[in-house]
């Protein structure tokens, strides 16, 4: 069951939440929660939310001693790419501020400085491996075809969310015909 989309190109903005639809089964982004960071002419970049990797961040990176996150898989694109979405947009510099209070990327030097010098915690930023990528009208033409569910974004959502729940709880809070949705099995044909 394929759910219409409302919402136009023009309503997709950075910011923006992207839930999959129910059953889109490619293996990347089946019941995936993605944050939109970049969404213009050029195209859309987004990070996955809800599938957290096997690493932490001292598997791919020196230097940290006390700070050991764990990864997220950001999307299948550049996989061999570390990024990361952050509260701290004030202390570092070249950060881009994607939401109210949200950024994204900006100096790594000063990022590590806050972290060693313990003015950050884990629950100040969120990092990933690789990244969801579209080029230009590509995700226009998914969300018309229904493979998105549009929502928005908080702290929370961001910081704070449980990775196993957080597709089914996001698609809940949109109330009605989402709540009935959420509940539906991973593999309904199995029932």
């Amino acid at each position: 069951m394929k759910t219409k989309a409302k919402l136009t190109y023009n309503e997709l903005s950075t910011g923006s939440i992207l839930l999959s639809e129910p059953y889109l089964q490619d293996p990347f982004f089946k019941r995936t929660v993605i944050l939109l960071c970049e969404h213009n002419d050029e195209g859309s970049v987004g990070f996955i939310l809800n599938k957290k990797t096997d690493l932490n961040l001292n598997d791919v990176l020196n230097g940290f001693e006390d700070f050991n996150p764990t990864i997220y898989f950001g999307g299948p694109v550049d996989t061999d790419t570390l990024h990361y979405v952050h509260r701290l947009g004030h202390l570092i510099p070249g950060s881009k501020e994607i939401m109210d209070g949200i950024y994204w990327g900006g100096d790594f030097e000063a990022l590590k400085l806050l972290i060693n010098t313990k003015r950050i915690t884990e629950n100040d930023v969120r990092f990933f491996i690789g990244y969801s990528g579209w080029d230009y009208l590509q995700l226009n033409q998914e969300y018309v075809a229904g493979n998105w569910i549009m929502s928005t974004a908080d702290e929370e959502l961001i910081f704070k969310n449980s990775a196993k729940t957080l597709w089914s709880s996001s698609l809940k809070a949109l109330g009605d015909t989402f709540s009935v949705i959420a509940t539906l099995p991973d593999e309904p044909f199995m029932n």
